[in-house]
């Protein structure tokens, strides 16, 4: 084999067209899961402050669920490939999800539906963030990330436009009886599932992946062999008395949460604190009785042993991840009820505005599809690092300006900003992230990386309904405010990571 034979081989612009093209399809089920869930919850009786804890099956479930995947997809080799096989899989559950979820009787059979929904996507989501790394050599990752937040643009325009393009292109009906779900919102839901088979069968049968022989071979000439966690091992006994503390931490938070009578949402918070103690323990004992050949074991240890640069990517992750998840949460009640001046979930203006409301948050992502073009010419002339912040900096005039902008089309013009931090959100971490990684685990730590987007939805689920409900008085509005705060933040420190650009 010759030394150019060694080196991952560049793909032509189609060949990597095909390995993304899979995410239009990903991100139809997560685009209307996020424009039309808070609008189903509260059609079924949700009231505002009880929204977050609904929504906390989407960062659990993506918590549990990628690192997982990420572990057995890099030991994963069949004759449908090492990430493919987990693309069907995932593409399967979920169209079935999004064909069941709008037609759930009761809030908590649609709480339900959004765990089921939320796993399955991520069961496709985070070996396509891998299927990168694998495929393509450093000098085109930036390409490759940004093809994927191309197809997240383009799925996300249509699939946030459905209900509003069915109630007034097709004339579908747009309310219903109390309880009821409407007739757009259904058949969008319907439409999303054929289209994510379809989609992802695309990228399933044009993309062949490399043997596991080829990959050892580019890793090896890349220098992506040896990680941190290869080299040093943390001592048995660290783990047993970290993890003991952190449970310990978790039974007192929650004690406080019942002694003081505190919002409920913040149980999530002690059982997770409790769960990560538990997992520090469950190391330490398989580590003294020798058993470290187990996914539960590889996993922590990775966690606790991550590249430099992941760490410092992390800080910025949580920042951008619990702005991104307040709008996610509170922008439908928010426009309805600030914009149109609607609470009644019922009544016809509400369902205009929780419409304008699906337009609005296609738009950004129609945004983010113009901005994929734009991104890669940024990062030549500035770099990866300056292009990310400023791109954060803009999604944060646009998240703030909601409250300054009385006019709902206006809006649009805040959805630019929200949409530039959003393509870079979904490409810029990633590649410099997969640059800093061993590739025989790009799975899993791309699976842990997720660690840090799930843990501020998980702190947004717990502590938002409270905000809103006290400090807020009610308003959802300053919900987007504050995600504007946290984008500037995040901002400051993407200055601080260390990137091999």
């Amino acid at each position: 084999m010759t030394q150019a034979a060694k080196s991952r081989p560049e793909l032509s612009f189609w060949q990597i067209w095909n390995m993304c093209f899979g995410f239009i399809g990903i991100q139809f089920g997560f685009a209307l899961q996020n424009a039309n869930v808070s609008r189903i919850f509260q059609t079924l009786g949700a009231e505002i402050d009880e929204l977050p804890i609904l929504w906390v099956a989407a960062p659990i479930t993506g918590l549990l669920v990628q690192p997982i995947v990420g572990y057995f997809s890099d030991k994963t080799w069949n004759r449908f490939g090492r990430r493919r096989p987990y693309f069907l899989v995932g593409a399967l559950l979920t169209s079935g999800a999004l064909f069941v979820m709008p037609h759930s009787p009761t809030l908590w059979m649609a709480a339900g539906m959004l765990w089921i929904m939320d796993a399955s996507i991520n069961i496709s989501m985070e070996p396509f963030r891998a299927f990168v790394g694998d495929m393509l050599p450093q000098r085109q990752r930036t390409l490759g990330f940004v093809m994927q937040a191309f197809f997240i643009g383009v799925g996300s325009v249509v699939a946030s436009s459905l209900p509003w393009l069915m109630t007034n292109v097709w004339g579908m009906n747009n309310t219903a009886v109390p309880g009821i779900v409407p007739d757009s919102v259904i058949f969008s839901f319907t439409l999303g599932g054929v289209v994510l088979l379809l989609a992802m069968s695309w990228t399933i049968f044009t993309t062949r992946e490399y043997s596991p022989e080829q990959l050892a071979t580019f890793n090896a000439q890349e220098g992506q062999v040896e990680s941190l966690a290869d080299r040093i091992h943390r001592p048995a006994a660290r783990y047993l008395k970290g993890g003991f503390a952190w449970c310990a931490s978790g039974v007192v938070g929650a004690g406080l949460i019942y002694g003081l009578g505190l919002n409920g949402e913040l149980y999530i918070l002690a059982g997770g604190i409790a769960v990560f103690g538990l997992l520090q323990v469950l190391a330490g004992w398989m580590q003294n009785a020798g058993n470290t050949d187990h996914g539960v074991y590889h996993v922590t240890h990775d966690l606790f042993h991550m590249p430099r640069t992941m760490m410092q990517l992390a800080v910025v992750q949580f920042f951008s991840w619990f702005a991104l998840f307040a709008m996610w949460i509170y922008v439908t009640p928010a426009i309805a009820s600030f914009h149109f001046g609607a609470t009644d979930t019922s009544g016809a203006l509400y369902n205009q505005g929780a419409d304008w409301s699906g337009v609005l948050q296609g738009s950004y992502n129609g945004f983010a599809m113009l901005a994929a073009f734009i991104i890669p010419l940024m990062t030549r002339k500035l770099g990866r690092k300056l292009t990310h912040a400023i791109n954060l900096l803009l999604g944060a005039a646009g998240f703030i300006s909601f409250v300054i902008i009385k006019d709902p089309s206006w809006l649009l013009l805040s959805m630019a900003g929200v949409g530039c931090a959003w393509a870079s959100i979904i490409s810029m971490p990633y590649a410099i992230l997969s640059c800093a990684l061993p590739g025989h685990k790009m799975g899993v730590y791309m699976g842990i990386f997720n660690f840090f987007i799930v843990i501020p939805q998980i702190l947004a689920a717990s502590v938002l309904g409270l905000l809103v409900g006290v400090v807020f008085e009610g308003q959802s509005i300053y919900a987007l405010v504050l995600g504007g705060v946290c984008f500037i933040i995040a901002a400051g420190f993407t200055m601080l990571v260390d990137d091999e650009d």
